[in-house]
């Protein structure tokens, strides 16, 4: 049985643990800094940025979501999913297609005109995935990141 459920201060581990399990699955476990206190200030206190569905299977941590909401000057609001991930073991079982609709209802309820997301070139599965919910892939942007 699968079971989605908005994250607390005190899943903030679990979180974590699916965060680090994510970046070895994108072949950069190195890359994951973002601490407890990050989480805590920036998903649990007063000015939330993000929120987290958690997944479980049978009672087991399976999965997560993680999004914002974006501001478009084209398009206006729109939420845009940072994470989605199911560990290995429980892939094939429909958690990342109940994680991704209850996405798309959010956005739907939090009255935004899209939702965007980003995905490895390499990641052939996700990409299927994907295309199922007639998603566009846009080649012509570059990501650009700016450390501080």
């Amino acid at each position: 049985m699968i079971k989605l459920r908005r994250a607390t201060q005190e899943d903030i581990p679990s979180i974590l643990e699916l965060v680090h399990a994510l970046a070895l699955f994108e072949k950069a476990p190195e890359e994951v800094t973002a601490t407890v206190q990050d989480y805590v200030e920036n998903g649990f206190g007063d000015n939330p940025i993000f929120s987290c569905l958690l997944a479980y299977h049978d009672d087991q941590l399976a999965g997560f979501s993680l999004w914002y909401y974006r501001f478009s000057t084209w398009k206006g609001k729109r939420l845009y999913l940072e994470d989605l991930y199911v560990k290995d073991e429980f892939r094939g079982k429909g958690i990342g297609q109940q994680l991704i609709e209850a996405c798309i209802e959010e956005a739907k309820r939090t009255h935004c005109t899209g939702m965007m997301w980003q995905v490895l070139d390499w990641n052939t599965p996700a990409i299927e995935f994907y295309k199922r919910y007639n998603a566009s892939f846009d080649g012509e942007w570059i990501n650009v990141n700016l450390h501080l």
